[in-house]
């Protein structure tokens, strides 16, 4: 199925926007809950399905459904359409800090192989599938765990990374990054883990216990800030806070915000 082209652009710096302008009859799928604010003219439906493939039924809609669960993601996808007359514009905010790519799928043989809550929208007529992970060490200490997002088409798609983005085009080498910071990759990279040096480096370097190793040829999306890491940080702050109301807790900033109230 030819995807649909869409025109678009991006707003902000940290936390993005990517506006998607419609022509007359197209269509972009979405994340639930991603849509930010769309014109008059745009009409919406949630369905059990990317809408890349003729429907199958109800046990179709249901093993999609299942998918989508074991990706972490939401059930159902928003379609949204241009049924007005002239161009129309729909919105989609970034979850968290970080950056939105645009990914000209067409350009990455097109396949895109993703961690599983990296996807917030695309052109309509991509595919939006559960990757696998063969390797059993890959799987329990790749960081991503054993399912990936898959991503097919020849249209526009857009993705969502934390913190800094970095494009790396690989040539037959070999890159080792952190687990968490390991964004998308082209099916021309062999993805792997490796231990993170001796046993002293291992436990007290930091790093974690393993490392991704990605060999061979394609792109590599790496990202600076994995949610999984903010999150760490701010329950860490959080718990360090304790009950106290002390200067530099979460309470006692609360405190300092509503004069103890």
């Amino acid at each position: 199925m030819q995807c649909h082209e869409v025109d678009y652009e991006i707003y902000g710096d940290d936390m993005q926007i990517v506006e998607v302008e419609l022509d007359p009859g197209e269509t972009v799928i979405a994340e639930a809950g991603a849509m930010n604010y769309m014109e008059d003219g745009v009409s919406f439906e949630t369905k059990m399905g990317d809408g890349s493939k003729p429907s199958g039924g109800v046990l179709d809609s249901i093993m999609n459904a299942g998918k989508r669960v074991l990706t972490g993601e939401s059930i159902f996808v928003t379609h949204f359409s241009n049924s007005g007359a002239g161009k129309k514009r729909v919105a989609f905010a970034a979850p968290y800090p970080g950056k939105i790519i645009p990914i000209e799928m067409g350009d990455m043989g097109q396949e895109l192989i993703c961690q599983k809550d990296a996807f917030l929208c695309a052109a309509y007529g991509t595919s939006v599938d559960i990757a696998f992970n063969k390797r059993l060490g890959a799987g329990f200490f790749g960081g991503e765990g054993f399912i990936l997002q898959r991503l097919r088409g020849d249209g526009k798609a857009f993705i969502h990374v934390g913190g800094t983005v970095i494009k790396r085009e690989l040539h037959g080498e070999t890159l080792r990054v952190d687990t968490g910071c390991l964004a998308a990759f082209t099916p021309g990279i062999d993805y792997d883990i490796e231990r993170a040096g001796n046993l002293k480096s291992m436990v007290f370097g930091g790093e974690g216990l393993f490392l991704a190793t990605l060999r061979g040829t394609g792109t590599v999306y790496l990202q600076s800030l994995p949610f999984s890491r903010l999150a760490n940080r701010v329950m860490r702050a959080a718990s360090f806070g304790g009950g106290s109301k002390g200067e530099g807790s979460i309470l006692g900033g609360l405190g300092d915000l509503f004069g103890d109230r």
